[in-house]
């Protein structure tokens, strides 16, 4: 985009994202300076010379928008409506960071674990069963984890890069074409949930998949636009709305929800434990460790004990982190992105043979899910905010008797009942994915 441009041009069919609000806009060109600087998207591209304007749906300029000018494309009104169906059987899946962030909605603290108080106002809304995304991360992590073991065996298209991330999916699609072969095969847990509650769940309890809808919480604006890809043959989604932290917020206050008040509700089974390890997917350095974690078994056969592996130089805030693991003989250097200027530079150096990394972490917003763009907005610094958001998923990391996800018994089960085993036939077909080369965008 050009350098004079002070407002950002969005697509009307942008799924994530609704565009801005001409009477509330001062002009100040806070979102061209964040998609420049933090998306990396519009320094990436001349609009005029562009199909059509590139949005890769992270949010991070209605987090940044001043006067609240951008918004999301809002679906909480739709699941509204839908809640009061008799004949729908409304599903709810919540992510990690939302039950660390939408407390600060309602007066808490940031950090503060809320997972509890969602289960109970989404059951008391309606909601028939309500599931931990925490699941879904430990069945990427099972997955992804054989998938990094096998290319490191071959060792064909390393380094290997996370594909939880749509923004950072598409950015690739888009600007890298060609590290589209380096990707992860692996749907991001949101997509392996939404998979395995209308493949599975709904075969277990006799439910009719066209009746159950499925909504996910998510931090995650441009999960609004990944679930499009996960449409089965019957055009079933596996994932029918995502809701923002702040969506979800609004609905609980248009219910007149007295949410500080609420007792504590857990997950229901069979998708309502997670590990750990799944838990930290919300923050920064968090999928990486937690694809270690497994990755130590199924080059061992050992359990892991986690004074075993340091972890810590994956953890925390900075924009690159780097690590070298020596699991059985094997070195593994990985890296993390902490947002897309980071990977920017990681994939650069990759591209220019300055590095030779095992594994790679891509989070396209700053501090991971715990910063993404559906989540609160806050008048505290932001940076405090994300370390306080990172903290409470660590905290409950710790005092979790799972740390890693093969220690998940209904992960064991659904593999036992459904899966067959990590990598089987019928997994790759239900939990992987593709990818496809979008650079067509930038030809005019």
């Amino acid at each position: 985009m050009s350098e004079s441009d002070v407002t950002l041009v969005f697509d009307k069919e942008n799924p994530s994202v609704l565009g801005i609000d001409d009477s509330l806009c001062i002009q100040c060109g806070e979102c061209v300076r964040t998609c420049r600087d933090i998306a990396t998207v519009a320094r990436m591209y001349e609009i005029d010379k562009t199909k059509k304007p590139i949005c890769i749906g992270c949010g991070q300029c209605i987090l940044n928008c001043p006067v609240n000018a951008i918004t999301e494309k809002f679906d909480y009104e739709m699941v509204k409506k839908l809640l009061k169906e008799p004949d729908k059987v409304v599903v709810f899946s919540i992510a990690p960071a939302v039950r660390v962030a939408l407390g600060e909605e309602f007066g808490l603290e940031p950090g503060e674990n809320v997972a509890g108080k969602i289960v109970t106002a989404l059951k008391s809304m309606g909601s028939k069963y309500v599931f931990d995304i925490t699941f879904g991360a430990d069945l990427t992590v099972m997955e992804e984890a054989m998938e990094l073991v096998n290319r490191l065996s071959t060792k064909e298209h390393l380094p290997m890069f996370t594909s939880c991330c749509p923004s950072w999916v598409k950015y690739a699609e888009i600007f890298y074409p060609e590290m589209l072969d380096n990707l992860s095969t692996c749907k991001s847990p949101i997509g392996m949930q939404g998979t395995t509650i209308k493949e599975y769940f709904t075969k277990i309890m006799n439910i009719d998949k066209t009746k159950l809808i499925h909504v996910v919480v998510a931090p995650c604006t441009s999960k609004k636009e990944e679930i499009l890809r996960n449409v089965d043959s019957n055009g079933v989604k596996g994932t029918d709305y995502i809701l923002t932290t702040r969506e979800l917020a609004t609905l609980i206050k248009d219910s007149n929800i007295d949410f500080n008040s609420l007792s504590d509700t857990n997950f229901d089974s069979p998708l309502g434990l997670g590990s750990g390890a799944g838990l930290i997917f919300g923050s920064t350095g968090g999928v990486c460790e937690a694809t270690l974690r497994c990755v130590y078994r199924l080059l061992t056969n050992e359990n892991l004990e986690m004074e075993k592996l340091d972890f810590t130089k994956v953890r925390g805030m900075d924009g690159i982190k780097e690590a070298t693991l020596d699991i059985n003989g094997k070195v593994l250097k990985v890296a993390v992105a902490n947002g897309m200027a980071n990977a920017k530079i990681i994939i650069d150096k990759i591209k220019n043979g300055e590095c030779d990394y095992s594994f790679v972490e891509v989070m396209s917003c700053p501090g991971g899910c715990i910063g993404g763009g559906g989540q609160p907005k806050s008048n505290e610094d932001i940076n405090t905010v994300r370390v306080k958001r990172s903290q409470g998923l660590y905290l409950d990391d710790s005092r979790n008797t799972r740390i890693v996800c093969y220690q998940n018994k209904e992960i064991i089960k659904v593999y036992q009942d459904f899966y067959v085993k990590p990598g089987s036939h019928i997994a790759h077909e239900m939990l992987h994915t593709k990818f496809h080369d979008q650079s067509d965008i930038l030809k005019g």
